[in-house]
């Protein structure tokens, strides 16, 4: 609980910081060309590592880059993990794919963001990708580095902007769970099959 406050009160002061800044770089700035949280709408939240996150995704999509379609999917995200995507043609165009093949193209990208464990998907009227659970992505971040597919030199960055956000303890978390995982697996592996009990 107290790591909750320390991080709010680090907040408000980076906040209070950023404002002094401010008042003096741009002490003239019209308020209607400030974006501003808590009186604009439309707004979602979107985790602080995520921009290191479209990194590593871009760097496993072998010239197919699929990071841009995950933070499209953030960015529709209504404050909830759960994007629901009835049109994909809309989602397609946003993430920048034109023309005949523009929503298969989104879909492969949409794969790959499944294969790395960045989405969670099941399908509904609109297809394979009607439901999607937009997963914690320092989550998958770990999962790829456990799985050998992020180089240490983003791996660094990745952990430094998540001690620097106040993420790290999840970080720590994170990796306790994917060893309770790998350790299931692994003993799922040695058991016999029914066959061969037989």
């Amino acid at each position: 609980m107290a790591n909750g406050k320390q991080a709010t009160a680090r907040r408000m002061k980076m906040a209070e910081r950023a404002q002094q800044q401010m008042d003096i770089h741009f002490p003239s700035m019209a308020e209607s060309w400030v974006w501003r949280r808590k009186t604009n709408d439309g707004y979602t939240t979107i985790p602080r590592t995520i921009p290191i996150a479209i990194q590593a995704i871009n760097a496993q999509s072998k010239g197919q880059p699929a990071g841009h379609v995950l933070f499209c999917l953030w960015a529709r995200a209504p404050d909830h993990p759960l994007v629901t995507i009835e049109n994909p043609v809309i989602f397609a165009s946003e993430a920048g794919f034109i023309g005949e093949r523009a929503v298969d193209t989104w879909r492969r990208r949409m794969k790959q963001l499944r294969d790395l464990h960045f989405i969670a998907t099941k399908p509904g009227a609109s297809g394979e990708f009607h439901y999607v659970l937009l997963m914690n992505p320092n989550a998958a971040m770990e999962w790829m580095r456990a799985s050998g597919l992020m180089q240490d030199p983003l791996y660094s960055r990745f952990i430094e902007r998540a001690v620097d956000v106040g993420a790290f303890g999840e970080i720590e978390s994170i990796r306790k769970d994917l060893k309770v995982q790998q350790t299931a697996a692994a003993a799922a592996a040695i058991q016999p099959s029914p066959i061969e009990a037989a």
